[in-house]
């Protein structure tokens, strides 16, 4: 029995530590629950974080989708605005004429601006209203109404061009007032009005509108408009001022051929008044020489005494009548020498000749009043500008002229070189003198006929005028050319030209 005692004593010790280590393993197990519970609880709860961030990336994908779909559609919409006004500068700007420039303008380019609507108008100073030029969308009494509204409300229209403002739907918030009256008047929902303003003639207003309450118009809607209507106003510019051009071309061509009709007229009066000079001076000539052939030699008669003796102061008389006699005679020769030749009369024989004998002839029958006066006469005639194809004795004329005038307005001991050139087909001669020379308001007019110049040594030396009008006509009968360069006090260079042989 007490074996029984001590083994069930034993036996609930045994139980004992049996339950104390299913306890402490219980414990352990619990506790391992416990650490893997919490250990799932923060994985669950990092789990839900990252889900909560992906949910917030993905709504920001989302949002930056649509962002972008919206950017790409503004994009497109520029894109295609752009590529309209293109499409419509090219198109205005194919025309210069003022009238043609707004039928340029069709409905298709602001269907891609996104307008359905869309007018013109310019006020015209003269009538006191605006006259439409562009009418997209409305009805003929529409735009009549819209003209009679605008009209009436045209002080704030006139500002809108005086102060080149643009306004639209979204730039007219403040001013709702303003914003109710435009879209009642032009029937819109949306609008943009843009000024047009050349620098000349009439200026005027560009409106373009959407009944579309769906379709926004924006700042860049505003900047497209305005670019288009400053193209407009820049248009109309050029056409008016090509217009102004043309009318002031057509203006200048009409008086050309006035005055073309005029000067013609007035040459064929001067060539007839020419001719008739021409023809009376060589009638006059003609008929001078008879009486003076007779005076003269009634004259020579008388002197030679066969007539009976004559006094002395008889004697000198006649020697003037004489002497009188031989100038008129070298005039009327001078004068029939020129009416010829303007006339066509005189035929020039042209041979090749040489310049040094021409000038060696004109110096020896010259040599009495070059001594006489102790003038430097020397004369530079190059080989290669000797020879002229001319009329020997005319030219003859033209440097016994040109060196007795050089003889009689160079003082004692003065110079006069005689100088040759060759030029391209022609010799060029410079007759140099160290006389008086002439004043400038005389050297354009020494070749006319009968003109002297006002100077003392033409006040003592009588003359007829018409020495160097003959050496132009024969010079210009040559086809050559004349002229002079002189300063007063310091001499004179006549210069012309002659042809070279062929």
């Amino acid at each position: 029995m007490l074996i029984t005692n001590e083994l069930v004593s034993q036996l609930i010790n045994i139980m004992g530590l049996l339950s104390m280590v299913t306890i402490v393993s219980l414990a352990l197990i619990l506790t391992s629950k416990m650490e893997r519970l919490k250990q799932l609880q923060f994985e669950a709860e990092k789990l839900k974080k990252s889900l909560e961030e992906m949910d917030e990336q993905a709504k920001l994908i989302v949002r930056t989708d649509m962002e972008l779909n919206k950017t790409q559609e503004e994009l497109d919409k520029k894109i295609t605005g752009l590529y309209a006004l293109q499409r419509l500068s090219r198109a205005v700007s194919t025309t210069l004429e003022e009238n043609q420039i707004f039928k340029m303008i069709e409905a298709p380019y602001f269907e891609d601006l996104g307008f359905e609507k869309a007018c013109a108008f310019l006020w015209n100073d003269k009538e006191k209203k605006f006259i439409d030029h562009i009418n997209i969308g409305y009805l003929k009494d529409e735009t009549e109404t819209i003209k009679r509204l605008l009209d009436s409300e045209r002080d704030i229209y006139s500002d809108l061009i005086k102060n080149a403002r643009t306004i639209s739907s979204i730039s007219l918030i403040k001013d709702l007032d303003l914003k109710e009256k435009i879209t009642e008047i032009f029937q819109v929902n949306s609008f943009v009005i843009s000024p047009i303003l050349p620098k000349e003639g009439d200026k005027g207003l560009f409106f373009v509108g959407t009944e579309s309450v769906d379709t926004t118009i924006d700042e860049g809607d505003e900047e497209l408009i305005t670019i288009l209507s400053n193209q407009l106003g820049q248009a109309l510019e050029n056409a008016r001022l090509f217009e102004k051009t043309w009318r002031a071309h057509q203006e200048l061509e009409q008086k050309v051929d006035e005055r073309t009709r005029e000067l013609t007229s007035a040459v064929d009066e001067i060539k007839k008044v020419s001719k008739r000079k021409s023809d009376f001076i060589s009638a006059v000539s003609h008929e001078l020489r008879t009486p003076l052939t007779s005076i003269k030699g009634y004259a020579s008669i008388l002197l030679t005494g066969k007539l009976g003796d004559i006094p002395q102061d008889v004697r000198e008389r006649l020697d003037k009548i004489n002497r009188h006699s031989d100038e008129l005679v070298h005039l009327v020769n001078d004068l029939l020498d020129i009416s010829r030749i303007e006339s066509g009369g005189v035929t020039m024989k042209r041979e090749t000749q040489e310049l040094r004998y021409i000038v060696g002839y004109a110096f020896d029958l010259l040599s009495g009043q070059i001594k006489e006066k102790q003038l430097h006469f020397s004369f530079d005639i190059p080989d290669n500008a000797n020879s002229v194809f001319v009329d020997h004795s005319q030219i003859e004329r033209v440097f016994i002229n040109l060196i007795s005038n050089a003889i009689k307005f160079t003082p004692a001991q003065g110079t006069i070189i005689i100088r040759s050139y060759k030029m391209d087909k022609e010799i060029q001669v410079d007759i140099v003198d160290t006389g008086c020379g002439i004043p400038e308001k005389d050297r354009e007019t020494i070749f006319e006929e009968f003109y002297r110049v006002d100077n003392t040594i033409n006040e003592t030396v009588k003359g007829t005028g018409l020495g160097l009008t003959l050496v132009k006509r024969i010079i210009e009968a040559h086809n050559g050319k004349i002229w002079v360069k002189s300063k007063e006090g310091s001499g004179s260079t006549f210069s012309f030209t002659l042809p070279q042989p062929v």
